[in-house]
């Protein structure tokens, strides 16, 4: 019998594009890995635009001509004792052999493998893709439109696939992201009333706002936001709340 511990099935998912995913992804898995200590994996399945393998390659040019990045990355990996987590290319469909396949054969016990998929319901095998993770993280906006899509989804989520029984969703919440300081907060609240309504769940943590999610790297920059390589620099954590964020993220999963 296999007692192999199995790791946490964990997507940041969404119908709508340029929400966050692949940046959650890159900087939920970097900061479990290199600050916390677990040990990850990715798997990206966005096809076509295959971001975080994209960002891996980025990030490994930007470490090697910043000689600033490049002694923190020397000093990391000495210091933690283990290689950057593997970003691994696949489709949807068969994505979920894949990951248990990578699992028990990885010499290295991994706690979480974090899937960057599709957002479109209409790719294939991407409904069983999601049905066979453990928790759903979804980030939304105040956008009328992103929201709409954003609750037809999860209620589908919640009511087609996690009634039915056949999945291993244990949890799926929202999220706000990109949330402006301006804004009116009663406009947030009738909008968690609306989430509560549906019997749908919202992280209480929102993330605000930064000009840091959408920065790739300044070619002299002494911090980093977002990499594969490096966790987010602590002071940049804290100005868009996700230090909060990652503390509430941990007792969803409980990890």
């Amino acid at each position: 019998m296999d007692t192999k511990k199995q790791p946490l099935f964990i997507a940041f998912s969404s119908q709508k594009g340029g929400v966050g995913k692949s940046t959650f992804t890159a900087l939920l898995a970097s900061i479990l890995h290199y600050r916390i200590g677990y040990n990850i994996a990715v798997f990206d399945a966005d096809f076509p635009q295959h971001s975080l393998m994209k960002m891996k390659t980025r990030d490994l040019a930007m470490v090697m001509e910043n000689q600033h990045l490049k002694k923190l990355a020397y000093k990391q990996f000495s210091t933690i004792n283990k290689k950057a987590y593997p970003i691994m290319q696949h489709k949807a469909e068969n994505i979920l052999e894949a990951a248990h396949e990578f699992s028990n054969t990885s010499a290295v016990p991994i706690d979480v493998i974090f899937f960057d998929l599709p957002g479109t319901v209409n790719t294939p095998g991407i409904l069983k893709a999601l049905a066979g993770m453990h928790h759903i993280f979804t980030p939304i906006t105040a956008d009328r439109l992103v929201l709409e899509s954003t609750l037809v989804f999860t209620q589908l989520l919640q009511d087609v696939i996690m009634k039915k029984g056949e999945t291993s969703l244990k949890s799926i919440y929202l999220f706000w992201n990109q949330v402006d300081g301006r804004e009116s907060t009663l406009l947030y609240d009738i909008y968690n009333d609306l989430i509560d309504q549906l019997g749908l769940h919202v992280m209480e943590t929102q993330i605000k706002n930064s000009t840091r999610f959408r920065k790739e790297g300044e070619e002299n920059t002494k911090s980093v936001f977002r990499s594969t390589l490096l966790p987010a620099d602590e002071s940049l954590l804290k100005a868009c709340r996700l230090d909060l964020f990652i503390i509430e993220f941990l007792k969803i999963i409980k990890l």
